[in-house]
């Protein structure tokens, strides 16, 4: 039985530092995946029954880093954790700033042994006190025969202030201001880089603040205010207007419209009656509520919300493995050429201080952060967004595999459409109270959205109900069952016909004449003989045009897959500008038609209501399920829309091109800069301070280009 958890890992630096740790998580036994992520300084690992998280641990601390469930009560959220790194660093950079600015004045205006003394005592903290982070590090990796990118910079700092000490004893020029001014750069760019990725988890902790702190409980009569860790199943909280609903629940008590944009990005407040279900971290807008919970903790929907994010944050998108690849192997390549680098200028030019400094330069330039933050930051940002937006990705491959799709099918009932089913027409030449009886009375036995429409306006017109008795649904036909001794038949001509049933064309006519206004229609009729026709009628969602011709708009072609009738679905396709139709097509044979679609060499994204639709969601390139509160862990799909409006499939299909569309820039840039950076350092063109500050402002610019995303859709 395999088990997924996910651990902080502490002591990452640089991408290479995720690899490392990844490359020995996934040697321990009983570990079947790792997937180490650096710019969330966590791991996600599918376990074996017979892994130990213990001997996990000792393994990653013998390469220097730490693990720890991600879970235990006393860790850090990610955005605590980036806020305690952020303060850290700014701390560091004021500090060593302090010193570096005279440092490097003195070096630039002053001359001399006084001059050259001062240098190093300023020097001096910067690089051991203020830069220890680095050394400290190194230190570590140099133990298990291993480096990362502080190794590049220790080993170009200390190379260059203990060369400084020998050329102050021995009146040679000194590179004291060069060390100082490396560290101090460096750890500018570890500010802005901690600062600009605790912004990328800003999503994140938008979602865990939304919760409520404290719960009204109905207790003995009483109302008892208790802070929301005592809440239990079961328990009756008291929500007024304006206060957000403390967990998942069912209302008891009261009406109202309840305001769910925070978790599912639908706009408009959702009305509310006694049995309906309602989310956490929602706000009541009118009307007192007494709710029961019924999810608690990490069942409720924004725990699940914040679980997906954090999943898919976690996940690896399949363009990161090249990046992965030149991150193993970087900095023992820097390292080398850095050091061919030096043999070479002492050979050529002779000059000691020429070869360090251009070797030190070379150390310094090189930038493995820029790989590793390249994708990751750019999924963490377009998660977090489509959280915002109530669009939940699941994994990091769909941003990959979204960039590809040309065809976006719908399935019509509560995506297109309402999915509220309401009684349209009757023709019987019955007496149609008696009609609606027996026909009302065997479709409230169905859990289909059509029966429970004809038997919700059987109950309108004051009809009561009788029972039915050897019921039988057959899905995408129909129905039958006996009531008050008649065997009663509902569902289309086909099924009426195979069971011997006499049609009068009439019926035929009144069905056709009805699904040319959009409705659906099916025939009814006992004891051998059709006695009626009926349809009921699905209203288009206000925002389903614009979904339509956004996905057009972008590109792909759009297509209306339902079990209706032909008529009935093209009168729809015709309302919202759809040309392909699949109609009259079973819930088992969906997944076929993705799948013909797919084998004529569309790339097809799905978008269903993750219950019926789950073979299709599977069979699709990109499955979008959409979510309805409670369900909002669905496991078919590669999507998950908390609305049901069609928009949100559009938005979802176009943050996903944003997000990788970013990742390519992110990854363009990274690889460029390396490429073309360390070869000018190593020709001598790259004074080292200078290389230090680009260096830094590779990793920024990297994380800086991701956070664009945050404005996607604003």
């Amino acid at each position: 039985m395999s088990e997924t958890i996910h651990l902080d890992v502490d002591g990452m630096t640089c991408a290479s530092c995720a690899q490392r740790v990844e490359r020995v998580l996934g040697r321990q036994e009983g570990v079947e995946e790792a997937a180490v992520n650096f710019a969330g300084h966590g791991a996600r690992v599918v376990l074996s029954d017979t892994a130990d998280l213990t001997a996990l641990r000792q393994a990653v601390q013998k390469i220097g880093y730490d693990i720890a469930p991600s879970t235990d009560q006393d860790r850090m959220t990610p955005v605590e954790r980036y806020a305690k790194e952020t303060r850290y660093q700014r701390n560091n950079l004021a500090a060593a700033a302090t010193l570096t600015i005279p440092l490097f004045l003195i070096a630039m205006l002053w001359d001399g042994t006084a001059s050259r003394a001062t240098q190093w005592a300023l020097a001096t903290p910067v690089v051991f006190v203020f830069g220890w982070q680095f050394h400290r590090m190194a230190g570590k990796l140099v133990r298990s025969f291993s480096a990362n990118m502080d190794s590049l910079v220790s080993i170009g700092t200390l190379a260059a202030y203990w060369y400084s000490v020998w050329a102050f004893f021995s009146d040679e020029p000194v590179f004291f201001e060069t060390a100082g001014v490396i560290v101090t750069f460096i750890l500018a760019g570890r500010y802005f880089e901690a600062r600009a990725k605790g912004r990328a988890t800003d999503a994140i902790g938008a979602l865990l603040e939304l919760g409520a702190k404290d719960a009204t409980l109905l207790r003995d009569g009483a109302e008892v205010l208790v802070p929301i860790e005592e809440v239990t199943a079961g328990d009756l909280m008291v929500v007024r207007p304006g206060e957000k609903i403390p967990t998942d629940g069912r209302i008891a008590e009261g009406v109202s419209s309840v305001d769910e944009s925070m978790l599912t990005g639908e706009s408009v407040p959702i009305d509310k009656i006694v049995g309906d279900e309602v989310l956490g971290a929602t706000v009541n807008q009118h009307g007192r509520l007494v709710v029961e919970a019924t999810s608690i903790g990490a069942d409720t929907a924004l725990a699940q919300i914040v679980r997906l994010v954090e999943d898919a944050q976690a996940t690896k998108a399949p363009v990161q493995r090249l990046a992965d690849r030149v991150s193993a192997v970087f900095v023992p390549a820097v390292i080398a050429i850095a050091v061919a680098t030096f043999v070479v200028w002492l050979l050529v030019d002779g000059s000691v201080a020429t070869a360090l400094r251009n070797s030190v330069a070379v150390m310094i330039i090189a930038c493995p952060c820029a790989l590793g933050l390249a994708t990751p930051t750019a999924i963490m940002v377009g998660s977090g967004r489509g959280a915002e937006l109530g669009v939940l990705f699941k994994n990091a491959a769909v941003f990959e595999q979204s960039r590809r799709i040309d065809a976006v099918v719908f399935d019509k009932t509560g995506t297109l459409t309402e999915g509220v089913m309401t009684l349209a027409q009757v023709v019987t030449d019955q007496d149609e109270a008696r009609f609606l009886y027996l026909i009302g009375s065997l479709e409230a036995a169905s859990e289909h959205p059509v029966a429970r429409a004809v038997a919700l306006g059987a109950e309108q017109r004051e009809i009561t109900l009788g029972a039915v008795t050897d019921f039988t649904a057959l899905p995408g036909l129909g129905a039958t069952g006996k009531v008050d001794g008649s065997d009663v038949v509902a569902g289309k001509a086909k099924l009426l016909a195979d069971r011997g049933f006499f049609i009068p064309d009439r019926y035929l006519e009144a069905a056709e004449t009805m699904e040319g206004l959009g409705e659906t229609a099916f025939l009814a009729g006992w004891d051998g003989e059709v006695k009626g026709a009926l349809s009921v009628a699905d209203t288009v969602r206000p925002s389903a045009v614009e979904a339509v011709d956004s996905i057009h708009g972008a590109g792909a072609t759009v297509a209306l897959m339902t079990g209706d009738n032909r008529r009935t679905a093209e009168a729809i396709a015709h309302q919202l500008g759809i040309r392909r139709v699949m109609a009259e097509v079973m819930p088992a044979a969906k997944a076929a038609e993705v799948r013909r679609l797919q084998q004529s060499g569309s790339v097809v994204a799905f978008v269903g209501d993750g219950i019926n639709d789950a073979p299709a969601l599977t069979q699709a390139d990109v499955g979008m399920a959409v979510g309805t509160g409670t369900d909002v862990a669905i496991d078919a799909g590669d999507v998950v829309l908390m609305s049901g409006d069609p928009l949100a499939a559009s938005a979802g299909l176009r943050l996903a091109q944003a997000t990788f569309r970013t990742i390519r820039q992110n990854l363009f840039w990274a690889f460029g800069y390396n490429v073309v950076a360390i070869p000018v350092a190593a020709a001598g063109l790259l004074n080292p301070a200078i290389a230090a500050l680009a260096m830094a402002l590779s990793s920024v610019s990297v994380v800086g280009n991701s956070l664009r995303l945050r404005r996607f859709g604003s």
